[in-house]
């Protein structure tokens, strides 16, 4: 991968590293505008496109998944979620690179007072040098990567994904939640809900 190069030689790139034609190779895009001339060059390329509305993580997960469908995920998304993938990307074995990209002239000059480099690429150790790190997401709504919560008569079921990167450990979790136990110790009222948390709950039935 070079993020210097256009996308067209990267989907080539991951095309030679699967033994397959670049029209095997699917690319995770942000639906924003912003991405449009990305989506342009990745279909002039003749690679396809899989969009999502939001989670970028989300997007980094599927890329380094074997079985999500997903080769790369390209394009411009926020800097607390670049760092939140790329733990999840060392955890899985795989490999981002990224460069700071400021939308307004105060995010540049922001980064110029902090002393950043534009033009530096940043590779995963560099977003996370510490082997030490872990991922975790719980789902809260129906998402790609996970399920949102759902209630039963007193139970809430939630699904969730748990990484370490110093062993590549994997974990996929399914877990029952006993409301009137939660309520014992829990600051959140489970057996009396909030008008929000009671329409949240009556969505899920």
């Amino acid at each position: 991968m070079d993020l210097e190069a256009p996308v067209a030689d990267n989907i080539r790139a991951v095309a030679k590293a699967k033994g397959s034609t670049v029209n095997d190779v699917t690319v995770c895009i942000l639906d924003r505008p912003r991405h449009d001339s990305l989506v342009a060059d990745v279909r002039a390329a003749g690679a396809r496109i899989q969009f999502i509305r939001d989670g970028d993580v989300a997007g980094a997960l599927m890329a380094c998944s074997p079985d999500s469908g997903v080769d790369l995920l390209w394009g411009i998304g926020g800097t607390p979620e670049g760092v939140i993938a790329a733990c999840a990307v060392k955890s899985l074995g795989g490999v981002i690179l990224a460069r700071l990209a400021p939308r307004s002239a105060s995010e540049r000059e922001a980064a110029a007072d902090a002393g950043l480099d534009l033009r530096a690429v940043l590779s995963t150790d560099d977003l996370v040098r510490s082997e030490d790190a872990f991922f975790a997401v719980t789902g809260i709504t129906d998402g790609e990567v996970v399920r949102g919560v759902r209630y039963g008569a007193g139970t809430a079921v939630t699904d969730s994904i748990v990484m370490r990167a110093k062993s590549g450990t994997v974990r996929q979790v399914t877990a029952t939640h006993r409301l009137d136990r939660l309520a014992e110790y829990s600051a959140v009222d489970y057996e009396h809900p909030t008008p929000a948390m009671a329409a949240g709950i009556h969505r899920e039935d």
